[in-house]
């Protein structure tokens, strides 16, 4: 647990106990695993965010290597090309 031994668990609860006294040490081991609970659900769903926004990016990612494979062009390239084209062909019979 956080690379701490037993000693030092032992020493950290003798001061702790020493500073905020034996009536008011349980509400502090309480409040203080409330927070770490708190903690820990926020941090998981900070995770779980990114893994499914990975997820969705792997996704894209994937469809457009597909695209590539498939020698398609990308709806925005096609018409530039269209466009190039006709300009071209009206320059050609002028």
């Amino acid at each position: 647990m956080f690379g701490i031994g037993m000693q030092e668990l032992i020493i950290i609860a003798i001061i702790a106990l020493l500073i905020v006294g034996p009536k008011k040490l349980p509400d502090l081991a309480k409040t203080l695993g409330k927070g770490f609970s708190e903690f820990k659900k926020a941090t998981e769903g900070i995770t779980d965010d990114l893994k499914e926004t990975m997820k969705e990016n792997k996704r894209h990612d994937d469809d457009e290597w597909k695209k590539s494979l498939l020698m398609k062009k990308p709806d925005s390239e096609e018409i530039k090309t269209d466009a190039s084209h006709n300009a071209s062909d009206k320059q050609s019979r002028v």
